[in-house]
């Protein structure tokens, strides 16, 4: 079973966010057997949890000391086999949920204050045994950057181990319309193209399994 996770940092319901990451995911859906892939999506808004207390060791087995909502999202992105990640641009970086739950993802790498710090593989050990494909989705008004936040979800996806195939960009002429994303076909274009891209890698990996 192929297992692909949407996490969406937008609060924002039926968000361009939401919608973009639905076409990709429906998109590695439609390319691949459906019955071979469990397809499954996180609206980290609707969450209850809290940022990362920094408590400073690490909490293996688990990913994180704290027992909230975000613990069952952090083992699903353990299982992943493909990860998809959206935000708005907010303050030209991500959202305030999306960044809470980036930060709650530290001990992926848990830092090992013991070591020679010139030694980064070492310094943070890697937790996970393989490298997953995966892609993101930044949304932004007129006047947005999207740089920060591009830099930020990339360094979160090198964090969990997931290789970047892409980035879908949208503009919003008016923020206070959910969704307008639906109005532009080459948008919704550009993110099947991503899925299916997506796609053809999780067949040729999961051919050799």
């Amino acid at each position: 079973m192929i297992r692909v996770l949407s996490i969406c940092g937008s609060p924002t319901p039926g968000s361009s966010t939401e919608i973009l990451l639905g076409a990709i995911a429906q998109a590695i859906v439609d390319n691949v057997k459906s019955d071979r892939v469990q397809r499954s999506s996180v609206q980290l808004n609707e969450l209850d949890f809290v940022g990362c207390q920094a408590c400073g060791e690490s909490p293996a087995p688990e990913f994180c000391f704290l027992d909230d909502e975000a613990r069952v999202v952090l083992r699903k992105l353990a299982q992943a086999d493909c990860v998809l990640f959206g935000t708005p641009i907010f303050f030209d970086s991500v959202s305030s949920q999306a960044k809470a739950f980036i930060d709650r993802c530290c001990c992926f790498r848990p830092a090992d204050f013991d070591t020679d710090s010139s030694d980064r593989q070492k310094v943070f050990p890697v937790r996970l045994a393989r490298r997953r494909p995966g892609a993101m989705v930044l949304i932004s008004g007129e006047q947005g950057w999207f740089e920060g936040a591009r830099r930020c979800v990339a360094g979160f996806l090198e964090w969990v181990e997931v290789v970047n195939e892409g980035v879908v960009k949208f503009v919003s002429s008016d923020h206070r319309i959910a969704g307008q994303v639906r109005d532009c076909p080459e948008t919704l274009e550009e993110a099947n193209r991503l899925g299916r891209h997506l796609a053809d890698i999780l067949k040729r990996e999961h051919a050799k399994s």
